[in-house]
């Protein structure tokens, strides 16, 4: 059977946006847990007391618990399978949730927030692999797409929640117990993932890599036909046998471009977070409270951050497999400056209104249908089949390191005495635009398009891309000789 004939297969569609949207209940913890934070923050400082540096601490100290959790993802996922990993994930979620709402010490507190952070390294490491391994190649996107759809819908829903427990509070109660109701919601969520994620299958390609191969055909079967799943579980072992032959053989990693395209990936994922994001979810409260009449008014702005980041992120799963990824990612950086600098402005000229609120809103929305999209299809996608798990792995955990050094010098930053005087909190908005500067040269540089290319030739494609960017030793003397 030609590529060709394979590619015109037809899928249960259906049934595999069922098990990736099940999956994707881990993004929605993810955005609901690392977002919950938004609308406590300043409830903690007031009722632990906090400085700048703790207050970055009591937001940034749940990305210790993700590096740790995606660093041993890959392991994880490799040893029990996607999902009994995903399980776990479930179980840690729901006692992070449960502790950090009842805790009286700042110790505990962040004790049980490092356990959720656990689980969001955890479940956002796997289940974007997941879906890349159950998804077809003409629907990847979609189904990938999925995994921020699933992260903004828990933000979006968490920062509501928030909001509708601040309305109409007391401060003394909002310090007191409404940051707890705040953190314990998350509960409901965690309890809905506990009882789906049974239900899902486990994925075919790690059953092949651990010898379960008629389990493999059987989901192979249920995702597609048999004809193809034959065809396709028969790809899948040839790659595995290449991958063991290379290991075994002890190939240089650098002759091979692995450790090139892993550098691509790590890259990918920690342009992502410099791009500013993380102060829009983490701290827009914050930021909007110097421009907006109250806790409440601010808190309401936050809601529809999340919202345009929602529709932002419908945009670009709609798009992704359509147009492709390069395309996407260019134009949505080229925005994400604009609306940076439109807050900066607002900031810098203390305009009350709405302007601060616009700039963080067209910021979201090229972000969302760009970095937020793209950058969860592409680490998934780029890595080989031998080194998937540990490429996620490295690559998650280097978005929540470069996600921790934003978070927990944000505040500090912002809240320096001798930049809030000249800058009133633009500043910072500035260091992220000419981060986004950099993100937008990286990606025309170093990233290729990967649409409609199969997992098991995501390899050739990237080295062609990489091998135009840094020619080999071999090809570099005719190079030079060429041009004399």
């Amino acid at each position: 059977m030609n590529d060709k004939t394979v590619a015109t297969q037809q899928h249960d569609v259906s049934y595999v946006l069922r098990i990736c949207a099940v999956a994707a209940l881990g993004g929605i913890l993810f955005g609901y847990d690392t977002a919950v934070i938004s609308g406590a923050v300043d409830a903690l400082r007031e009722y632990f007391s906090l400085s700048p540096a703790e207050t970055g601490w009591a937001v940034s100290n749940v990305v210790v618990g993700c590096i740790v959790g995606a660093l041993g993802a890959g392991w994880v996922a490799g040893r029990l399978g996607r999902k009994k990993a995903l399980v776990l994930a479930a179980i840690l979620f729901t006692v992070s949730a449960i502790g950090s709402a009842l805790v009286d010490s700042f110790v505990w507190f962040v004790i049980y927030r490092m356990i959720g952070g656990l689980a969001v390294g955890l479940a956002s490491t796997v289940s974007p692999m997941y879906m890349s391994e159950v998804s077809p190649k003409n629907m990847r996107g979609r189904a990938l797409g999925m995994q921020q759809m699933a992260i903004v819908l828990g933000q979006v829903v968490v920062f509501y929640v928030n909001y509708r427990i601040a309305a109409g509070a007391a401060h003394e109660w909002l310090v007191e117990y409404g940051w707890r109701w705040m953190l314990g919601s998350e509960v409901i969520p965690c309890l809905l993932f506990c009882l789906f994620v049974f239900s899902i299958p486990e994925s075919p390609r790690w059953q092949a890599m651990v010898g379960q191969d008629q389990r493999a055909l059987k989901t192979l079967t249920r995702i597609s036909n048999a004809e193809h799943a034959r065809h396709l579980l028969a790809e899948i072992k040839d790659s595995l046998q290449e991958d063991h032959q290379g290991r075994a053989q002890k190939l240089n990693l650098r002759e091979t471009g692995l450790t090139l395209i892993l550098f691509v990936g790590c890259m990918v994922a920690m342009l992502q977070q410099v791009t500013g994001v993380n102060v829009m979810m983490y701290y827009a409260p914050m930021v909007l409270k110097s421009v907006s009449l109250s806790t409440e008014s601010a808190l309401f702005q936050t809601i529809w951050i999340g919202v345009m980041q929602l529709v932002g992120s419908l945009v670009g799963i709609w798009l992704i497999d359509r147009v492709g990824r390069l395309p996407l990612m260019r134009i949505g950086t080229l925005g994400t400056i604009v609306g940076l600098l439109v807050t900066s402005y607002a900031l810098y000229t203390q305009q009350a209104g709405y302007l601060a609120l616009f700039g963080m809103l067209l910021f979201m929305v090229l972000y969302a249908l760009s970095w937020g999209v793209g950058t969860w299809v592409l680490i998934s996608e780029i890595f080989p089949n031998r080194m998937r798990s540990l490429g996620m792995s490295v690559a998650v955990c280097s978005m929540w390191v470069a996600n921790f050094l934003v978070s927990q010098s944000f505040p500090m930053l912002n809240e320096h005495p001798l930049l809030m005087e000249q800058f009133h909190g633009a500043f910072p908005m500035w260091v992220f635009a000419g981060c986004c500067v950099f993100c937008y040269w990286f990606v025309v540089r170093f990233v290729p398009e990967t649409r409609g290319v199969s997992l098991e030739n995501i390899e050739a494609v990237m080295l062609a891309k990489l091998k135009r960017v840094s020619p080999s030793r071999e090809e570099r003397p005719a190079m030079h000789s060429s041009q004399a």
